[in-house]
């Protein structure tokens, strides 16, 4: 049975005092965010040691060296490239680590901080400091100066007549909150080639510095820690609900304060409220918060339009919790009430998505599921409204890498999002939800948020909490 989160009483999801009946209990979502504020290694230790030895398994042979980010530039939460920390579990700047792929000896380098600055940010991760090493199951912790040394001894010495072992790095872009590969990939690549900039990517400049100490070259790692990506364990997806979870009771309080008058900045910032008191690190990306003619611009993230009645608002949204990601995509009437055009739009794209869920299982593929979801469509006649695909693959990125190419296996987690575009009456509508591929069919992550249409317009007639705060008991 499907938990619907809009049925929860408004006193529960209410974020004040002043509403609620007693005191939240603490959010339902983060696990970096122990209750007593002391350090925690990702998912846990057992699961990132799973993670490097499935990348050892794929790599064969030689030394693995990776580096974490350095502390945020400016006066910003740090957050860790999310390779790194999903091998290591480490949520610390400054950081690198180091992996003999044959023997399995594993080194953790730390940064050794100043008293002066712990006194200014708190406890910092330290290379002498014993819980690190308990924390996170790597025995052999170092300080980050030590990096090019304990490289050159696990490479030894070259043996006449014999090929040098194997150097790897990661050479895939950094990711941090509310990055994407597909994004962060083309913006290094076009800062390379600027004529009045020039710079190469940060991992590339590794590599280079690599293998200049070296003297031989460096593999890239990437490929294959993407595609042990694409298979979630029972951990990821279990984190991936936790952002669901918060995603959903962000959207449906969306639904219920939406209203003529309100400005697409209103839904922006109650979403992002909302998301981070029930456990959300932070967005997964930026809100798309479009009404009126905005909904049918696919990626519109400027929430500057004042919200009028007779129009949809459509609304992409996903929280970060653990450093995975959801892409829960809603829409519905600003003034509660669907019309004629708008209801005949949106069960179009109802019935589709409907059709690709059907469509995902074991043994069959993203094309069966992306043609079930068009199929629909033509039989429609609205293909001539269709402006995207239906599917990408979720997971630590909104647009997760790897290839989902070949028969779909349990574990696959990836949005079904069929979207139709009207010019001409400015309407646009998508509906998305996550699903992971199960060992029957497949499980809908994201269906705390109601998308029949009846079940949208009960939901929109409850008060708000921008009713309260606006003062407004006219629903």
């Amino acid at each position: 049975m499907r938990r619907l989160l809009h049925t929860l009483p408004l006193s529960i999801l209410l974020c004040t005092s002043a509403l609620a009946q007693e005191p939240a209990p603490p959010p339902a979502g983060s696990m970096s965010r122990a209750a007593d504020g002391a350090p925690v290694c990702g998912l846990g230790a057992e699961f990132h040691a799973a993670r490097r030895a499935a990348l050892r398994e794929s790599l064969k042979e030689g030394v693995l060296v990776v580096r974490g980010l350095p502390p945020s530039r400016g006066n910003l939460t740090f957050r860790q490239d999310k390779n790194f920390w999903w091998l290591t579990g480490v949520e610390s700047p400054n950081v690198a680590f180091a992996m003999d792929i044959e023997s399995g000896h594993e080194v953790l380098f730390v940064y050794k901080p100043s008293a002066w600055k712990e006194r200014w940010e708190g406890e910092i991760w330290d290379s002498d400091d014993a819980w690190v090493s308990e924390l996170t199951g790597i025995e052999d912790v170092r300080p980050t100066a030590d990096l090019l040394e304990v490289v050159e001894e696990m490479l030894g010495p070259e043996t006449p007549g014999e090929a040098p072992r194997r150097l790897w790095t990661n050479l895939g872009a950094h990711i941090g909150l509310a990055g994407s590969y597909d994004s962060a990939g083309p913006y290094d690549r076009a800062r390379a080639k600027d004529p009045l900039d020039g710079r190469i990517s940060r991992e590339k400049a590794f590599a280079a510095h690599l293998e200049e100490c070296f003297e031989r070259e460096v593999h890239d790692c990437w490929k294959a820690m993407s595609q042990i990506r694409v298979v979630k364990t029972a951990e990821e997806i279990a984190a991936m609900e936790r952002a669901a979870r918060s995603g959903a009771l962000a959207m449906c309080e969306a639904m219920r304060s939406c209203r003529p008058g309100l400005g697409e900045w209103d839904l922006d910032a109650l979403l992002n409220w909302i998301q981070a008191r029930h456990g959300a690190d932070g967005p997964a990306y930026a809100a798309i918060v479009g009404s009126g003619a905005n909904s049918l611009v696919l990626h519109y993230n400027f929430s500057a339009r004042r919200m009028r009645g007779g129009e949809v608002v459509l609304i992409d949204f996903g929280p970060e919790v653990d450093h995975y990601t959801t892409d829960i995509t809603r829409t519905f009437p600003v003034n509660g009430k669907f019309t004629d055009r708008q209801a005949e739009i949106y069960d179009v794209v109802l019935a589709a998505q409907a059709a690709g869920i059907a469509a995902a299982r074991p043994g069959s593929t993203i094309a069966d599921v992306e043609l079930a979801c068009r199929d629909v469509i033509l039989e429609a006649g609205m293909q001539e409204f269709m402006r995207h695909g239906a599917v990408h693959s979720v997971g630590m990125e909104v647009h997760d890498p790897g290839s989902m190419r070949g028969e779909l296996v349990p574990g696959m987690c990836f949005t079904i999002e069929p979207g139709l575009y009207e010019d001409a009456t400015g309407i646009g509508v998508r509906i998305e939800d996550v699903v992971a591929i199960t060992a029957d069919g497949c499980r809908v992550i994201s269906d705390q948020v109601p998308k029949e249409r009846p079940e949208i317009e009960a939901l929109m007639a409850e008060q708000g909490v921008l009713d309260w705060v606006d003062g407004r008991s006219d629903r």
